[in-house]
Parts: structure tokens; C-alpha cells; sequence
């Protein structure tokens, strides 16, 4: 090779080094940024020139023309990306439920101690003073008036656990619109990369960073699956229906029941419309994003995203005793949901405690039938606990209850003294029997039985040992995703040590390819100077 070629193979080390240099010098600026990249320098050896062919030779006479810088590439594991995406989902989903269940803690506020539950207290405590002295005019008017604290207090948690599901609506509705914002940036990158890598002669390293870490973040709100094909693009599946397409997004669209407001994610493309009562409705069945019915299962990678537990804690309705009746409709449309299931249990007990209680001075009222006795002036029993609206199928709903404003007035009326003048202790018996009998179950599902004074504890219990089971697969799950976050590091992450030696290294090869070109330069001078005499 000539001198004057021997000045390219040292240039091209030259250059080669200092795009090296500058690549190692760009990961160490961006050693603590989060999202970003280790970038990897690829270098390549120039096209060979042949001096001669010699068939008798074992190899071509060649030589070669230095070294050239080929591409600047991202390290990463696809295989760990994938893992981690997916354990991170399933970590915000257990996350986002031991937050719920906390909420719920706080409401009922056991650890305040002046909750309900003393409420509930209150009441056990005014029938057994009641029994006591059935016609004592004070006992009567506390019981009255433990009463009516009793339906307030009751009403107070329920509407507590309603408020908590419009907030989680509310959340609900921020995570679907935050998923079609990360659905749209994924789309303008895509359109990025492909613009600046058609050419092929670099790649969108920094733009690939940032469509990555919206692929994290938006792991954690739902269950998702890509692909890049050939040109860079990248192509997503939201719980398993195309979301981001090459140069589209197909946004989640979110029905508002007029009735609780709450929102209802649904694909726009598959929606159908059917006509009831001579209107147009939308018909959500096979356009739902997610399927309330659905088993919450880690086989079935169900239990992955913050927004698939915002929907399922929150429910899909404000849920009643009603909802306990039928074993098969319980198990498939409330159980799951923490708050509807709350909701139907706690229900349950102020339902059975104003029945029985309206039960049994309905009895003693009857048992007096030719009397006035616990009756108004139509003959009426007298009902501690009265409808709001008096519909039979809406029945003793915590929100259907009130206290009887007749008793509230004038507490007399419940004087539980016979027309023989005795004192009708058997009533004021039957009150304390019927609260104290242990034949009540919280669900369906349910076999151990407790009275209507306990009852309110084993829900507290239920709720807690729900908690403590969701923290517990929490930490686990968050151990997961630290370990497979830091093993994804180890590949991704920027070792200032690393680097260092890199641009040792780089930094020697361009010393070495400077220090050549001084040689090539000294001979060529020599032989100018030496034999251009």
C-alpha cells in the first residue's frame, strides 16, 4: 500500500475512536437518567484491496483500507423487557387493591374506635336496658334514639363505600385517558423512527428510549403485547385487541351509566347498537375492554394493570342485599369486587337487624289482637324502621331506611306493658334472642355462622385478612419486579466503571492511530526530503 493510502487507514482510526469516544461520553452523561439505554459502538473493517491473484497462492495478496464506525446500538433483552412489563402489571394490580382495602380500613375506622361499630353497640346496650325495664319511659326513648343513631351511622359507611367507588370511577376514567395519550405517543414515535432510520444509516436511539419507557409505563396499567417489525415500527395489543398500529391508535372509549355514573371502558370498533324501547343503545356486551365476570387468575394473566383493579374494586353497581339471594349471580358479578361485596354484606346486616326487630314488635302487637297495644290509631303495628319508598322489591336498603318519626316524637308508644298491666318481657326477650341467635352467615359462600352483634366483626376480620392476603402477594410481587429490574439493568443500566475503561480504551486506539499517522507523515517527509534532492 502506498504511504499516501496508509494516511486513510489511520484517519478512519481517528474517526472511528472519536465516534466511539463521543458514544461513551453520551452514556456516561446520561448515567442517572431514567429510561435510558446503553448505547454499544459496532465497528467494521473496510473492503480489501487485491494486489494480485496467484491461483498457486493459498490466500488473495490484499490490503486492507482501516477500520469504519458500522452502527450505534441499544443493549437490551427482549426476554427481560417482556418479564418485567408483565410483572410490573401484575405488581400495580395488587398494589392498587391493597390501597383500596386500606381506604376501606380507615372508613369503617377501627383504629379510631368511635365508628360504627359503637353504634352498633349502643343499640345491644339500649334492648338489654329495655329488658330491664321495658316500661320505663327513659329505656324507650334510648332505644328510639340508639336506633336512629344506628340507621345513621350505617348510612354514613355506606355512603363512605360509595364515595370510594366514584372516586375509583374517577381513576378509572384518568387511566383510560392517560392509556389513549400513551396509545397516540407511541404512534408519533413510531412515525419518528421510521423517518430517521429509512436510511439506514442511524438509528433513533433516544427516541427508542422514550417509546420504551411509555411501553413500561403503560405495562403497569394494563396487559399488553408487541412487536417490532423490520422498519422499526412498533405494533400493541391492549388486553389482547390491537390498540397501536403502525400509523394509528384505536383509543378505549368510556360509557357513562346515567344511573351511577360510573365509566365503562369499551372498544368503539367492535360496539354494536341495538334498539329498546324505540331507542338506539349501545351494546356493551362484546365491546368491553374488560369482562367483570371474568376469574382473576395468574394461569389466565387476569390479574395484570392498576385499571382492571380500579374497575373490579369499584364494581359495577352500588350493591344491596338484594345481591346475596341468588348464590350463582353473587359468585359471578359480586363476589370479586371488594367494594360491591362490602357493600352487599354490610347491607345484609342492617337488613336483618330492622327486620327482626320490625319482625318482632310486629309479633307483639298481633299477639294483643282486640287491643291497641304497639298500634296506631289505624290498628297498625308499630314499626321502629319504615320504607322510604314503600316497594317491596327495593325492600330494607340502607338507603331505603327511616326511622319512624312517630316513635321519634313521642317514645311512649313503645310502652311494652300488656293490657293485663304486666310488663311484656317476653318482647323485650325475643329483641335480645333474635340479635343473639348465631344463624347468619356474610355470604353465600360462607359457612360459619355468627349473630347479628358479631356480625359486623367477622366483616371487619374478613376485611383485614383480605388486606393482609393482598399485602402479602404485594411484597411478593414487588420482590419480582425488583429482581427482574435489576437484572435488566445489569444489561441496559450504565456502569460509570464500565465506561471508564471504554474510554481508556478509545481513547489508547486513537493516541495508537494518531501516533501512525506521525510515522506515516516522518517517512514521508524522509523521502521527500532525503530523495527529492
Amino acid at each position: 500500500m502506498s504511504l499516501f493510502g496508509s494516511l486513510y487507514v489511520g484517519a478512519s482510526g481517528l474517526q472511528t475512536s472519536q465516534n466511539a469516544l463521543n458514544t461513551t461520553a453520551h452514556n456516561m452523561a446520561n448515567v442517572d437518567t431514567t429510561g435510558y439505554t446503553r448505547q454499544q459502538i459496532l465497528l467494521g473493517t473496510r473492503s480489501y484491496n487485491i494486489l494480485s491473484v496467484n491461483a498457486s497462492s493459498v490466500a488473495y495478496q490484499q490490503t486492507g483500507l482501516g477500520v469504519f464506525y458500522s452502527q450505534t446500538r441499544q443493549v437490551r433483552d427482549e426476554f427481560l423487557d417482556k418479564t418485567y412489563r408483565k410483572e410490573s402489571g401484575r405488581s400495580a394490580f395488587y398494589e392498587t387493591n391493597t390501597q383500596v382495602i386500606e381506604e376501606v380500613e380507615d372508613l369503617f375506622g377501627e383504629f379510631q374506635g368511635v365508628e360504627f361499630s359503637e353504634a352498633l353497640e349502643n343499640l345491644w346496650t339500649a334492648i338489654e336496658e329495655l329488658s330491664k325495664d321495658p316500661c320505663k319511659l327513659t329505656n324507650q326513648n334510648l332505644f328510639v334514639t340508639r336506633s336512629k343513631e344506628f340507621i345513621q351511622r350505617a348510612q354514613l359507611v355506606y355512603n363512605g363505600l360509595s364515595e370510594q367507588q366514584d372516586n375509583l370511577n374517577t381513576q378509572v376514567k384518568t387511566n383510560v385517558n392517560t392509556i389513549n395519550d400513551y396509545g397516540q405517543q407511541l404512534v408519533d414515535i413510531n412515525k419518528q423512527i421510521l423517518k430517521i432510520e429509512t436510511g439506514g444509516t442511524e438509528n433513533a436511539n433516544d427516541l427508542r428510549d422514550k417509546r420504551n419507557q411509555i411501553l413500561d409505563e403503560l405495562a403497569k396499567l394494563g396487559n399488553i403485547s408487541y412487536s417490532e417489525d423490520l422498519y422499526g415500527v412498533v405494533t400493541v395489543k391492549f388486553e389482547g385487541i390491537d390498540f397501536v398500529r403502525s400509523d394509528s391508535v384505536n383509543k378505549i372509549e368510556l360509557y357513562q351509566d346515567n344511573t351511577t355514573g360510573f365509566y365503562t371502558p369499551y372498544w368503539s370498533q367492535l360496539a354494536n347498537y341495538k334498539t329498546v324501547n324505540g331507542e338506539k343503545v349501545l351494546d356493551l356486551d362484546a365491546a368491553r375492554v374488560y369482562d367483570p365476570t371474568q376469574t382473576i387468575s395468574s394461569d389466565l394473566n387476569t390479574d395484570i394493570g392498576s385499571t382492571r383493579a380500579l374497575l373490579l374494586a369499584r364494581g359495577e353497581k352500588r350493591a344491596t342485599y338484594h345481591d346475596m339471594e341468588d348464590e350463582e349471580y353473587y359468585n359471578t358479578n359480586i363476589s370479586q369486587s371488594l367494594l360491591m361485596n362490602i357493600q352487599a354484606e354490610f347491607d345484609q346486616l342492617i337488613n336483618k337487624i330492622t327486620t327482626v326487630i320490625n319482625n318482632v314488635l310486629k309479633e307483639a302487637a298481633e299477639s294483643e289482637p282486640d287491643t291497641d297495644y304497639l298500634k296506631d290509631e289505624n290498628g297498625k303495628p308499630y314499626q321502629m324502621f319504615e320504607m322510604i319508598a314503600d316497594d317491596d322489591n327495593v325492600g330494607f336498603t340502607i338507603g331505603n331506611i327511616v326511622i319512624n318519626e312517630d316513635l321519634v316524637a313521642e317514645p311512649a308508644l313503645l310502652s311494652l306493658r300488656l293490657q293485663n298491666g304486666e310488663e311484656d318481657t317476653d318482647t323485650t326477650q325475643k329483641l335480645l334472642d333474635v340479635l343473639s341467635e348465631e344463624s347468619y352467615t356474610l355470604n353465600p359462600n360462607l359457612k360459619t355462622k355468627t349473630n347479628l352483634i358479631k356480625y359486623y366483626s367477622s366483616l371487619i376480620s374478613q376485611v383485614s385478612n383480605t388486606g393482609e392476603a393482598n399485602k402479602e402477594i404485594a411484597a411478593a410481587q414487588a420482590g419480582a419486579v425488583n429482581e427482574t429490574f435489576n437484572s435488566r439493568e445489569q444489561v441496559l443500566g450504565v456502569s460509570s466503571d464500565e465506561e471508564m475503561e471504554f474510554m481508556i480504551k478509545f481513547q489508547n486506539a486513537y493516541n495508537a492511530s494518531s501516533r501512525y499517522i506521525n510515522v506515516i507523515d516522518e517517512m514521508m517527509e524522509h523521502i521527500l526530503n532525503t530523495l527529492g534532492r
